[in-house]
């Protein structure tokens, strides 16, 4: 892979040096982390998706390409995750540059990885570089949320975030948002199963209703509370007890069949915990160590064979520390 160089702020180019093209890695991310439903996510390692920016001639976005997507991500800049970030920087900026958008698709859609928001952080992060790195990173994420808004059908920045700051990333609610990062245990590794099958976000959220039980919110605050505490402080028993969602993985586990048989193989096979990674179809696991998550993502591949007859994708990861990237010799 090309090499990176950092985002915003820190490595921007000049006014006088303004590159004719920037193009942008930004990771696939897992989101709500069982208790966290809107507010956690944590950006993984290798999978992701690339944007790039050009100067063009006219004014605004001229042109927006996409591949890897098998033709099935919309061309149209207003319904274009990664266009509508772009845009929202021109509009921030108060720019009237014509720029073409290429956008190249690394996470499999409708994946329960963050797809839409990977897409557009990293528009968002190259057409700010391409105008001369003038956003913060807060500004830079409530443009990218434009674009998911549009891609997922919700106003959130759960994997938003992680894709532009990298880690574990508490988003707390409220304009503007608020980043958390929060640290992660050294050896805390990922395994997901991403089982051949799509669950749509929109629907998946249209599903849930607007209440929950008073019961319900007082466990799915204990779990955030917890889940938070447990990993400043490298607790894994409390990690392991909080990865609990109490609103949203009860009603949308009946989306992804085989589910229930998934985490339960993820468990037997020692990961800590094991939930639906966003709206799913796939699922994730924390582990101690790569050896155990490679023995728990094996685990959960063959639980997805076995009980809805259809294989899966497996990733082992890390917590990505980096987050959005820009890419050098494109």
């Amino acid at each position: 892979m090309a090499t990176r160089r950092t985002l915003a702020g820190a490595d921007m180019l000049s006014r006088d040096s303004l590159p004719r093209m920037v193009g942008v890695f930004a990771p696939a991310s897992i989101s709500n982390l069982g208790c966290g439903f809107d507010i956690f996510g944590m950006a993984l390692e290798g999978i992701g998706d690339q944007v790039l920016v050009r100067a063009a001639e006219g004014t605004g976005i001229v042109a927006v390409s996409v591949s890897g997507d098998g033709g099935r991500v919309p061309t149209d800049p207003a319904r274009n995750a990664a266009g509508l970030a772009v845009q929202g920087v021109l509009d921030r900026l108060g720019s009237e540059a014509g720029v073409a958008i290429e956008v190249r698709k690394g996470i499999p859609l409708a994946s329960g990885l963050g797809g839409s928001a990977a897409s557009a952080v990293a528009g968002a992060v190259a057409a700010d570089a391409l105008l001369g790195g003038e956003l913060d990173r807060t500004a830079l994420l409530e443009c990218a949320m434009i674009g998911e808004a549009k891609g997922s059908g919700a106003d959130h920045a759960d994997n938003a975030a992680p894709s532009l700051l990298g880690g574990f990333v508490l988003v707390l609610p409220g304009r503007p948002p608020r980043m958390v990062e929060v640290p992660t245990p050294e050896d805390l590794v990922v395994a997901v199963a991403h089982p051949h099958m799509e669950v749509e976000t929109k629907r998946a959220r249209t599903i849930l209703g607007d209440t929950i039980t008073l019961e319900a919110g007082v466990q799915q605050w204990g779990n955030a509370a917890g889940m938070v505490a447990g990993m400043f402080s490298g607790d894994w028993g409390l990690i392991g007890r909080c990865l609990c969602d109490a609103v949203a993985e009860p009603v949308r586990a009946r989306l992804v069949p085989g589910f229930e048989a998934v985490r339960a193989s993820a468990l037997e096979a020692g990961a800590i915990g094991a939930g639906l990674s966003g709206s799913g179809p796939s699922v994730f696991a924390f582990c101690r160590g790569r050896h155990a998550a490679q023995t728990v993502a094996a685990a959960m591949g063959g639980a997805f064979q076995v009980e809805a007859g259809v294989r899966s994708d497996i990733m082992i990861s890390g917590a990505n520390a980096f987050g959005a990237r820009i890419l050098e010799n494109e």
